[in-house]
């Protein structure tokens, strides 16, 4: 190890975790490096950990100019002078981060300011990015020296393959990032996000500390094993691991009272503590479990939610932290204010009820206000009127009271003019991040048995003089349109492996009815005069069903998503 420890307090390191063993690493497969990556081989070997990040990091493509240890060596006097490098000050785009030691020594403690001043000198373009202090202080104690971390730290943050996303380095992708994990938690812990709603004020704020728990609270034997294989797989990794910390943190904390008055500093807390609980290989374990989504469709949501932002005057050149999280979080908090007595009215749900719907939405529309697009005590029970009040909204919000008081309704995540597709035949369209709800007699949000469970997609049998479906999120022509024009960039039922007659089955309309749901487990179904409706939840909900299995409709609304 001594090529490596110069930056190394090894008395604060846990060295019964280290082997001497020698061993190398001669595979460059992926699939291979994945695996190793995700068992740990060169976990217990430090100077073996070294060698593996010097290869992954110089195989990173980067720009053709991108610093290297020569740069620093030439910069460093200049930028740092004679100052103790302990009390040198940090650029503003770290926001105050924590800077963790790692059990590093001293000198390296005060060499991460040193790199990180180096680095805002030549990354100018670099407006916020709070990871840099936790990745530099990592990738020190897997360098020889300075140099040596600097210009690993700068082919991270040069790297310029598209479709490989590693460090956010603008508040734009930051809060973008963070809508996104709000989006994947609404989606794969909705038992964590119930928690969430019911002792926050604002979630996003909670979610905006998702890079925290990584990157700041996790200890250093914990986030050495998740940057292992960060560098293999890229920012995926990321967010199965928050997605992981989370669920063992609803799960250790489940029906204990709060340990503070704020849910954030709980969380910190037991992430940083989790050696307590958890060890490294089961939250690895639980992360690799989660049946996530693809690459694509992740980075697809994120350019979504990232038009969403700049739609609302977030742009990448925004610098400072408070203020652009004080706009975020008043933008949110806004639409809570808008669901308020004064301003908002509803003849089925209240705003208590209205506030629980607004926390199941993607985080994207959670930015938007509510807006009545149709109700039946106004413009009656007519379906072209429904239809020529809904189409033009994206996505929108159905609501049904039926006349035994029950409540019920569904997040739909398409244009209702998306039906004539199928020109006179009834065709399904839509997107997985449709769901039906329950409001009365109890509150229930039910996720589509296609999506939380894929492998049964291919037992969805075929419905009957169903024309062919388009996909709400193809061209005509079978090309992906623009992605950041999307409503739904990810989570077409193409994604599942259904069959072609039966993709994209989450709501369809015709001049007749309209169905929510599809295949052989419709979920609802309403006639055309909006009286009278159906359900049946024989293969499409695990729980208790939607409400009576056929009811008369005693209110409908619909509403929109307003700017």
């Amino acid at each position: 190890m001594d090529e490596y420890n110069r930056f190394v307090d090894w008395e604060k390191m846990d060295v019964t975790a280290q082997t001497q063993d020698p061993k190398e690493l001669t595979s460059t497969e992926f699939q291979e490096l994945k695996q190793l990556a995700r068992q740990g081989y060169w976990a217990k070997n430090h100077s073996l950990r070294a060698k593996v990040y010097h290869k992954l990091i110089n195989n990173i493509p980067c720009r053709t100019v991108t610093p290297d240890a020569n740069v620093y060596r030439d910069i460093v006097a200049k930028i740092t002078g004679k100052r103790n490098s302990g009390s040198l000050p940090l650029p503003e785009f770290v926001d105050n981060s924590l800077v963790p030691t790692y059990c590093l020594n001293a000198e390296g403690i005060g060499a991460v300011r040193k790199i990180i001043l180096c680095i805002a000198n030549q990354f100018p373009d670099i407006s916020f990015c709070p990871a840099l202090p936790s990745v530099t202080a990592l990738l020190l104690h897997y360098s020889k020296d300075e140099a040596e971390c600097f210009e690993k730290v700068c082919r991270i943050l040069a790297c310029n393959d598209p479709s490989k996303r590693l460090i956010d380095q603008t508040f734009l992708a930051f809060e973008s990032s963070c809508m996104t994990f709000g989006d994947l938690v609404n989606k794969y812990c909705q038992a964590a996000h119930k928690l969430m709603v019911a002792v926050s004020e604002d979630v996003l704020e909670v979610y905006s500390d998702w890079q925290r728990w990584l990157f700041g609270e996790l200890p250093m034997i914990y986030i050495a094993r998740v940057f292992d294989v960060f560098l293999v797989e890229g920012y995926k990794v990321l967010y199965r691991v928050a997605l992981a910390l989370l669920k063992f943190f609803h799960k250790v904390r489940a029906g204990q009272p709060m340990e503070s008055d704020s849910i954030q500093q709980d969380i910190r807390s037991f992430v940083r503590d989790i050696a307590q609980s958890v060890p490294p290989e089961r939250l690895l374990e639980k992360a690799f479990a989660i049946r996530l989504f693809s690459r694509k469709e992740i980075q697809l949501l994120q350019m979504a939610n990232e038009k969403a932002l700049q739609q609302k005057g977030i742009t990448v050149k925004q610098k400072s932290y408070s203020f652009s999280m004080f706009f975020i979080v008043f933008l949110r908090q806004n639409v809570h204010l808008a669901v308020h007595a004064e301003n908002f009215k509803s003849e089925i749900v209240s705003v208590k009820e209205m506030r629980d719907i607004w926390s199941w939405i993607p985080e994207r529309f959670a930015l938007c206000q509510p807006l009545l697009l149709f109700t039946t005590l106004e413009h009656g029970c007519s379906l072209s009127r429904f239809y020529s009040h809904s189409e033009g909204h994206e996505p929108t919000l159905l609501l049904i009271k039926t006349t035994v008081k029950e409540v019920c309704g569904a997040y739909l995540s398409t244009d209702w003019s998306e039906r004539r597709r199928g020109g006179n035949k009834l065709s399904f369209f839509g997107t997985g991040e449709c769901f039906v709800f329950r409001l009365q007699p109890e509150v229930e949000r039910y996720e589509w048995v296609i999506i939380k469970h894929p492998e049964l997609a291919m037992s969805v049998s075929k419905p009957e003089n169903h024309a062919t479906p388009a996909s709400s999120t193809l061209s005509s022509s079978g090309v992906p349109s623009d992605p950041s024009d999307r409503l739904s960039p990810f989570l077409s039922a193409r994604h599942f492996n259904l069959p072609s007659k039966t993709a994209s089955m989450f709501m369809a309309g015709s001049s007749e009815c309209i169905i929510i749901g599809g295949g052989d487990g419709q979920a609802l179904y309403l006639d055309a005069d909006l009286n009278h409706g159906r359900t049946s939840h024989c293969n499409t909900f695990n729980n208790q069903p939607l409400c009576s299995e056929s009811f008369q409709i005693s209110v409908l609304e619909v509403w929109g998503f307003m700017d």
